[in-house]
């Protein structure tokens, strides 16, 4: 078994899927890429890593964060494979929120178990940070922390922050940390959207960056290590990065030719993710935000709601994004078991599309046309958003254009930072 193990991983290589150096610093494998699509194959930085039989974790008791996205082209579970492999020490695994093998619902996780398919220890790393995280990872017995989870491009999106917590509490443990990246599936081309005050840090925002961040987690593994962590923890991480081959800032997911598995339970498709980081606001309102349905994210609505949303947001001729009179009953979640009206989003235009822009018009004019529009009572808007000034502005009856002007210079100076962390061409 170990034979043909090392066979497949040697016709691996020679298709280009592993590089002759892998670890930060070093330009992305050069090697032909098989054609599918438009000519290229993505390999994530878990394809090159096996492909190079290990090598950077020879010697080394490793852990893994990761969660259901952490596969392989034939989705198989990277823990599963590893296990297996005699050429890596694989000694625990760290659970984020949803928990490793995803059984847990928003806010959830698993808890501390012994995974049945491995044996492995399962650590729950999630609502934890600093030095109960690092006594985690103590107690681990582990010299390497390895982060494999497939990100979705928000800022609110919870795994960036379980990457940034796990990179603090590395320091203060004392471990070396591995980045395996993987694509962001809504493109890397430009970040947009408000960059967060600290003053409203939190697990959705722990440090200042845009709404859309537009990087791979390996590349803001980058931006964390030489922007915040270093504050946090008194000293930059021990870092490598492994970075994908074959994938361009231009691509969304469906140009990768990598198969989509939901990062957490209502994420269920790349479509999901493109609009995330924008109707995501609505988790600060008493509108639902799609959850309960098969479209979350997508549907958004409330009981009262009818088609003068609808036609409000069409009005704004926002591009990309056509708006439809919706109606639809979640199945749990907000108005749990009652229809109710709304609107479902059609993006007609990926690139064209600004899903930030296109959720602050959603809420502005949410708020003009249903008068049972309220914010949610604890201000989770402002974590959300990064500040209180969208939720302010929309109160005092300013439009779209006048918000999104009105956190442009934090943006300029976010996407100046950031330029000087991407990886990809």
């Amino acid at each position: 078994m170990a034979l043909s193990r090392r066979v497949l991983l040697g016709q691996l290589a020679a298709t280009g899927a592993a590089g002759a150096a892998l670890a930060a610093g070093a330009g992305p494998a050069r090697a032909a890429q098989p054609a599918h699509g438009g000519g290229r194959r993505v390999h994530t930085g878990f394809d090159r890593l096996a492909a190079d039989g290990y090598r950077l974790l020879t010697g080394r008791r490793v852990g893994i964060v990761t969660n259901p996205t952490g596969v392989t082209r034939e989705l198989r579970h990277i823990v599963d494979v590893m296990h297996a492999d005699d050429r890596v020490r694989l000694t625990a695994v760290f659970g984020p929120e949803h928990g490793f093998r995803g059984t847990a619902q928003a806010g959830g996780s698993e808890g501390r178990y012994d995974d049945p398919a491995t044996g492995l220890p399962v650590y729950d790393t999630y609502n934890k940070s600093g030095k109960a995280l690092a006594d985690i990872f103590t107690a681990s017995g582990v010299d390497t922390v390895v982060f494999d989870i497939q990100d979705v491009g928000a800022r609110f999106y919870t795994y960036i922050w379980t990457l940034y917590d796990c990179m603090v509490a590395a320091v203060l443990a004392g471990k070396r940390f591995m980045v395996l990246d993987r694509p962001n599936p809504v493109t890397g081309r430009s970040a947009t959207g408000p960059v967060l005050d600290k003053a409203y840090a939190s697990f959705v925002g722990r440090e200042p960056i845009a709404q859309t961040h537009g990087m791979t987690v390996a590349e803001l593994a980058l931006l964390f290590n030489g922007e915040f962590v270093p504050e946090a923890a008194g000293r930059p991480v021990e870092l490598e990065t492994v970075r994908m081959t074959g994938w361009r800032r231009t691509d969304f997911y469906d140009a990768t030719g990598l198969p989509w598995v939901p990062p957490s339970p209502n994420m269920p498709t790349p479509d999901t993710a493109l609009v995330y980081s924008g109707t995501c606001l609505f988790e600060g309102t008493n509108l639902s935000e799609g959850r309960g349905t098969t479209r979350p994210f997508e549907l958004l609505g409330a009981d009262g709601i009818d088609r003068r949303w609808a036609a409000a947001a069409t009005e704004l001729a926002l591009p990309g994004v056509h708006f439809r009179e919706a109606y639809f009953a979640p199945t749990f979640s907000k108005f749990q078991g009652k229809t109710i009206g709304g609107v479902q989003l059609h993006v007609h235009d990926r690139a064209a599309f600004d899903p930030v822009r296109t959720g602050i018009g959603l809420l502005v004019t949410a708020k003009r046309v249903w008068p049972g529009f309220t914010w949610r009572p604890d201000h989770g808007i402002d974590r959300l958003t990064g500040s209180s000034a969208v939720r302010t502005m929309i109160d005092a009856g300013a439009g779209p254009d006048e918000i999104v002007a009105a956190w442009q210079e934090g943006l300029k100076g976010f996407r100046t930072v950031r330029r000087r962390y991407l990886r990809y061409p």
